[in-house]
């Protein structure tokens, strides 16, 4: 008689474009791939990524909750949802999405609720005792950057049985060095022989980017270009910046882009400037590609770029050091940039594979769930 695997319900907050929610696409996706039934329900109205799951068969539900406002229909509405679909394991993402999991947990019971923290600091002292309170709700939380980890326990968030570090996973067939997409999009950019850098995420506080433009501006190379993949709020912000600081001609604005992985290839070095961070998936993504580094020193970031191998690393909010990297990084001769580069997508191949990272989720699944580690999911 046939085994039915146990059935997984992702539960995200948003399904935007950051790195929490492309991590979900990517986990759902490849869980599906491997036979697991998946469905992944978001706390607010489908946004981008739900149309790409569901264009790789992964159901996607709404509980069509307000952003901002903890609508108690959504929540019966999940509670609805779970009572019929009766998943195993119940595995949220992202904070708002950690606490409802537990706290539905209450009113339809699901064998095994699993919590993964994707940033250093979620948000506030009330988060993290929300957190203690109803940790014996969940079975498990994970985070995804060591340094999440230890400071999660350090503050009393979680007990340090119950928190495990588990790495965000990269397809590195996708983020791959590519020289002749490389040479395709540098033409059709116009980017010519300049040093190009590339910064890539939302344009929100965190990210800091009147740091970086601030930074920019004092790289002395004219030769230089800074091209910001993202959209956000601050956006009409970032522009009367530029403008201000008089860099207009050398940083252009991108948008939202699709082709993450062509925009890597056709940069000659990856920036992030941010004041606080969880583990980029950018710098993962980056390094996959094989691009040098330059990064601000917070959250795990320290995991992802080791200094003076793989780039560099320097303190946050901090322009004049910023640049004083960036310009270090673009003196260095073409082969030891090359050599970083090389490194940077050795140790991703070999840490934060997809394929790695979705068997350790497997073996927690199967452990948590208290099926026998060689259950292997029906097709």
């Amino acid at each position: 008689m046939e085994t039915k695997s146990p059935s997984i319900v992702f539960l995200i907050t948003a399904l935007g474009l950051g790195g929490a929610e492309t991590q979900v696409v990517r986990l759902a996706a490849g869980l599906a791939e491997r036979g697991w039934r998946v469905s992944v329900v978001s706390m607010v109205p489908k946004a981008h990524n739900a149309e790409a799951l569901e264009q790789l068969g992964v159901p996607v539900f709404s509980l069509n909750m307000p952003p901002g406002f903890p609508d108690p229909r959504g929540v019966l509405t999940l509670v609805r949802y779970l009572r019929q679909h009766q998943p195993t394991i119940l595995h949220a993402h992202m904070v708002h999405a950690n606490l409802l999991a537990r706290v539905v947990r209450l009113l339809a019971p699901v064998k095994v609720v699993i919590s993964t923290a994707h940033n250093i600091d979620e948000g506030g002292r009330w988060r993290e005792l929300a957190y203690r309170l109803s940790d014996p709700l969940a079975n498990l939380t994970t985070q995804v950057s060591q340094a999440g980890l230890e400071r999660y326990v350090r503050v009393g968030a979680v007990a340090a049985h119950k928190i495990r570090f588990v790495p965000n996973g990269i397809n590195t067939a996708e983020f791959r060095p590519n020289p002749l997409e490389r040479q395709r999009l540098r033409d059709e950019l116009g980017l010519g022989r300049d040093f190009v850098w590339l910064a890539a995420g939302r344009l929100t506080e965190a990210k800091d980017y009147p740091n970086l433009l601030e930074a920019f501006q004092k790289v002395q190379q004219r030769d230089s270009r800074l091209l910001i993949g993202g959209t956000g709020e601050l956006l009409e912000a970032l522009k009367t910046l530029v403008q201000n600081l008089g860099i207009a001609e050398r940083v252009g604005f991108l948008g939202l882009r699709k082709d993450m992985p062509s925009l890597m290839n056709a940069a000659d070095g990856f920036v992030l400037s941010s004041a606080w961070e969880g583990l980029p998936m950018v710098l993962l993504e980056a390094s996959a590609c094989g691009l040098p580094m330059v990064a601000t020193d917070v959250g795990g970031n320290r995991e992802a770029v080791h200094q003076g191998v793989t780039g560099f690393l320097v303190p946050p909010k901090d322009s004049t050091s910023l640049a004083s990297a960036m310009s270090k990084l673009m003196a260095l001769p073409p082969s030891q940039r090359r050599q970083m580069g090389e490194a940077a997508r050795k140790f991703v191949q070999e840490s934060y594979s997809l394929e790695s990272v979705l068997s350790q989720w497997e073996a927690i699944y199967h452990q948590l769930s208290g099926a026998s580690s060689n259950l292997k999911p029906s097709l």
